[in-house]
């Protein structure tokens, strides 16, 4: 049997959208519930595929043969003829996805057209400028998309024709003017083509090749490419050939675009545009400005009664919001197209509920109606769209939201300036953690290099403040405290605006709009709740986060990161004192001082979680890490020297020189002005050398503690282990604060997590800190501590020795970060700023596994560790707290895995929580590990 290629409109399946495209689809499905649509067919999808891959980009003979059927069909249903110019057929020959791609495929209308049927046109409906103007417009999208003519060759002949008559809007032009338009068009076109213009039939066959070809233009690849539609969720395009219905045959004709309810605020109304005596191409190319839909009520009020209950009949057959086009043809109404209508995300959520309060959906059906990404929208500040500019660079966009504030390249800076009220951004080349008070004080982070995973991308999400990374266009020199980013240059106290959904970087100042937490999404997201089994909690390291988590819905901590605590600017001084130490006694000493601080820090989170489990990891970072970098050190180290040298010689400056020299003493007396405030702080040549041989001993202390690869280094577990003092240090401080806080009548969780464990040795040998100190506060405090014991699982060594490491460990939380780069041996920031990106774009790697969890790879190890973990103990408790935590697709996985918990930043809970509601919802359906 042939293949069958063409569907009509009252035979296609209006469920495959698949093979029908979304277009063809509802098309069909509309025609057999008796909405009214002209009469049309579909050339499928599979077609498409076949032309481009097999073909060598021509029809044959079977899909000629179907499309002539369609048209015969065509015909017997209108009683017109195609090419007839007594009563001419025409058709519309338009694009159609499975997905909706909007404006990215081309469409032909008025197709079977020529001079002699225009002339008939004219002559069968009396009105021959209505035929005139439908010719001009086949021909020139005829001739641009069709023949491939650049389409400012019809512009240029068009506006010398408007220009001639004197007119401004192609609604003034006569006939007269609408028929020498349509000549100069086919002069055109017969100059490009040489040839005679093509019989409707050729038009046609013509016309389903360019849609066909469409498929694989430029904007249509960028699309899918952006949106990341594969081919398994949409392969090529149907093509959809319609009876054309005209709304430009007068005053009592229109067309227009309308939605079943308002797409931006959600209201439950009528909403759109129209055009009178137009063409659908018309409101979209916005050569008129269309009318509020509300107007036709006033202008044609039964058409308007229809176009109300089109609306209803659309929503309770679709039972989704409808974005649809429809012409007025002499009074009746047609509907050319419907989809589901794209909307932000608070009509998404708003419309979702009072859907479900209609009886329209389930409140499953409402859950799985809104994509978890789209609460990104609702949940950071928003550049307001009224002031919208080019932007002057763009890095990657690294943490969501948007901010503006003055340029400040120091952190120490960030936080004097901030103290004084000023908004700041913090411009760095590239953060580290003892930047930390600088993320604090400024309102968000520009790096000129790192990636999404960077250490500045990581902090700025887990505070929920906007980032832009790997901005490479801008070049900066901190001792010129100034920036640039080609031409443009910007100094310190300069405004700029960033915003971290775009990665786009603006000059001077841009208000942003902020979210708020509509009731309608608390709703939703407790119908979430009440179906996903696998928990959210959240990422945090401050009461300030932890309390943001809680408000957002989080059921605890799953990751506090403790070596955030100690790059705050009053701890420090003492963190460097105990990495300076040359002795255990004098790390000891440090440390004392470090406990009450940091205990008072677990504290205050535990009372704000209240009951709920707080997953506190030991120290992972390498300690050179709370250093200056050597490079940092030796410009000190000269800065100092010079200093001493300016201070030496001003001091030595003899008192008659005033008077011997006066130019020479007006020569230091410059100097002495321009080390004002090196004076202040160096009082004499004795604290310059004091600070000098204190740093000195630093750079020696950085340059022994240097590693070749610090992230495969010196650190987690491995560091506790060779200074223990650090680890009992820290379990000494959560264990006494669970206690005192569990004395103010406060129910305390805490869950001490080691990282970085290769093996259940490592475990052991801290688990022995614990049973010490455990004992110790007991006795002190007279109150029993509950607490987990448990371990990050980020080594892949872990992975395969999961089963013994649960002899122990009572719980186990994947870092995924960590995971990802051993499993690939990627340095994530490297791998994302050279050559993750080509590997994406060459579908080397579908996915930047930083991003998106690589199942295939990372989560096997992951499926192994769960089996065998829970062979050992079944009730262990599992979750991930790496940056996949917050990602959709990767917690689909995490569902499938049977993990009890995913961890992510506060401002992604939200987002973690409709995720997770939709991964139970969509469990059967999921095979993550198909071919």
């Amino acid at each position: 049997m042939t293949k069958k290629y063409v569907y009509t409109f009252e035979e296609g399946d209006g469920k495959n959208k698949k093979l029908l495209g979304g277009k063809g689809a509802n098309l069909c499905e509309m025609t057999q519930i008796g909405i009214p649509v002209p009469p049309g067919f579909v050339i499928t999808t599979e077609a498409c595929v076949e032309f481009l891959e097999k073909r060598n980009k021509e029809l044959w003979p079977e899909l000629i043969e179907q499309i002539n059927q369609g048209i015969k069909y065509l015909e017997k249903k209108t009683g017109k003829g195609f090419g007839n110019p007594e009563n001419p057929l025409l058709v519309s020959v338009r694009s159609g996805a499975a997905v909706s791609m909007p404006g990215m495929m081309d469409t032909i209308l008025n197709l079977g057209m020529n001079d002699r049927i225009a002339e008939g046109l004219a002559k069968l409906t009396g009105n021959k400028r209505f035929a005139y103007d439908t010719y001009r417009r086949f021909l020139q999208l005829f001739g641009s998309i069709g023949l491939r003519i650049d389409e400012e060759r019809f512009t240029k002949e068009f506006e010398k024709v408007k220009e001639k008559y004197g007119v401004k809007l192609d609604t003034e032009l006569s006939e007269k003017a609408l028929k020498e338009i349509c000549e100069r068009f086919l002069e055109v076109i017969k100059f490009f083509t040489g040839g005679e213009f093509p019989d409707p039939y050729e038009q046609l066959y013509i016309a389903v090749k360019a849609v066909f070809n469409s498929w694989m233009g430029k904007r249509a690849v960028e699309y899918r490419k952006q949106f990341n539609i594969t081919p398994d969720i949409a392969n090529g395009t149907a093509v959809n050939v319609c009876t054309m219905v005209f709304g430009n045959m007068g005053e009592d004709s229109a067309t227009g675009v309308a939605f079943t309810r308002n797409p931006e605020t959600g209201e439950n109304r009528l909403y759109g545009e129209y055009l009178t005596n137009a063409q659908g191409e018309d409101v979209v190319a916005g050569i008129r400005t269309p009318k509020p839909i509300k107007m036709l009520r006033k202008e044609m009020p039964a058409v308007y009664k229809e176009l109300e209950k089109l609306r209803h009949t659309l929503e309770r057959h679709f039972r989704e919001v409808q974005d649809f086009e429809f012409t007025i043809e002499r009074g009746k109404l047609y509907c050319l197209q419907t989809r589901n209508a794209k909307m932000n995300a608070a009509a998404f959520i708003k419309t979702s509920i009072d859907m479900v309060n209609e009886g329209l959906i389930t409140e499953e059906e409402a859950i799985l109606r809104v994509q978890p990404e789209m609460l990104v929208q609702l949940l950071h500040p928003q550049l307001d769209p009224r002031y919208a500019k080019d932007p002057i660079a763009k890095g990657i966009p690294a943490s969501p939201g948007a901010a503006s504030g003055k340029i400040v390249f120091d952190p120490d800076r960030a936080e004097t300036k901030a103290k004084l009220g000023e908004k700041v951004i913090l411009v760095r080349i590239e953060t580290k953690p003892e930047d930390i008070h600088g993320f604090f004080a400024s309102q968000g982070v520009l790096t000129s290099r790192g990636g999404k995973t960077s250490h500045a991308a990581v902090v700025a999400r887990s505070m929920g403040k906007p980032c832009v990374c790997g901005c490479e266009e801008l070049e900066i020199s901190y001792e010129k405290k100034e920036a640039r980013i080609g031409d443009i240059v910007l100094k310190e106290g300069d405004t700029i605006t960033i915003d971290g959904t775009t990665g786009n970087v603006y000059l001077g100042y841009i208000p942003t709009v902020e979210p708020e937490f509509m009731e309608d999404l608390l709703v939703l997201l407790e119908w979430a709740d009440e179906i996903s089994s696998l928990k959210v909690r959240a990422n945090a390291d401050t009461p300030e986060a932890a309390e943001r988590a809680k408000r957002y819905g989080a059921v605890g901590i799953g990751l506090c990161r403790t070596e955030r605590m100690f790059n705050q600017p009053d701890r420090l001084p003492i963190v460097q004192k105990m990495i300076l130490a040359d002795t255990k006694e004098e790390r000891e000493e440090a440390l004392n001082k470090l406990l009450p601080l940091q205990k008072n820090d677990f504290k205050e989170i535990f009372r704000i979680m209240d009951g709920m489990p707080v997953a506190i990891r030991l120290l992972d970072p390498p300690i050179h890490e709370f250093l200056p970098s050597e490079e940092e050190l030796r410009h000190e180290i000269e800065r100092l020297k010079k200093l001493k040298e300016m201070v030496e010689a001003i001091e030595e400056l003899p008192d008659t020189l005033k008077l011997l020299d006066p130019e020479l003493y007006r020569k230091y007396a410059a100097n002495l002005e321009s080390i004002g405030h090196a004076l202040e702080e160096l009082r004499d040549k004795h604290l310059a050398e004091s600070l000098i041989k204190e740093k000195e001993a630093m750079l020696k202390k950085v340059k022994a503690l240097s590693e070749i690869n610090p992230m495969l280094g010196h650190r987690g577990v491995r560091l506790g282990i060779t200074y223990p003092e650090i680890y009992k240090m820290q379990i000494r401080a959560i264990l006494e604060a669970a206690a005192e806080v569990m004395q103010e009548g406060i129910k305390v969780e805490p869950e001490i997590m080691v990282p970085q464990v290769c093996t259940l040795q490592e475990l052991k040998w801290v688990y022995g800190y614990v049973e010490e100190i455990k004992e110790d506060v007991e006795r002190k405090y007279g109150i029993k501590v509950p607490f987990k014991f448990g371990t990050m699982i980020e080594v892949v060594r872990a992975c395969m020795r999961a089963g013994r490491i649960a002899e122990l460990a009572e719980f186990m939380s994947f870092g995924t970060n960590d995971l990802t780069q051993a499993t690939f041996s990627f340095s994530r920031e490297d791998a994302e700023n050279k050559f993750l990106p080509l590997y994406n774009e060459k579908k080397i790697l579908l996915h930047n596994p930083f991003e998106v969890l690589d199942v295939k790879g990372v989560g096997r190890l992951m499926m192994i560790t769960v089996e065998w973990a829970r062979k050992t103990r079944p009730d262990i408790k599992i979750g991930i707290c790496g940056e996949h935590g917050g990602d959709p697709y990767s917690i689909r996985f995490c569902h499938y895995l049977g993990l009890d918990y995913v961890s992510c930043s506060p401002p992604r809970v939200p987002i973690a929580r409709l995720a997770a509601a939709h991964a139970k919802l969509k469990e059967k359906e999921y095979e993550p590990f198909k071919v």
